[in-house]
């Protein structure tokens, strides 16, 4: 198991199980997470799982594609440097503990 920290906008935090393998959107929808919504169920065809990588976690992420990127430009909330869509964050044990920051809105 991994472990990830979801950190809405107002600070709350939540601290899931989730498989290695699965995608922090996919980990968030399945332990009802609010600030994720997926629309497309992971096929980077929207960006409604935009997150922000937690500063400490950047290197060990690694960096967004070029078509990431481009969905990123549709996202509701700001995008950052540490912006990504979270349905193409896999989890490996190397990201147990990984944070991330949910934007105030996705839609």
């Amino acid at each position: 198991m991994v472990k990830v920290t979801y950190v809405s906008h107002d600070g709350d935090k939540t601290t899931v199980d989730a498989e290695e393998g699965a995608s922090v959107m996919h980990t968030a929808i399945a332990n009802d997470v609010e600030g994720i919504v997926g629309e497309c169920g992971g096929a980077m065809m929207c960006a409604t799982c935009h997150c922000y990588v937690d500063d400490a976690w950047t290197a060990a992420v690694g960096v967004r594609h070029d078509e990431e990127g481009e969905m990123l430009e549709g996202a509701s909330a700001e995008v950052t440097e540490r912006s990504r869509l979270s349905c193409q964050i896999k989890l490996t044990p190397e990201l147990d503990g990984l944070v991330v920051h949910l934007p105030e809105d996705q839609i």
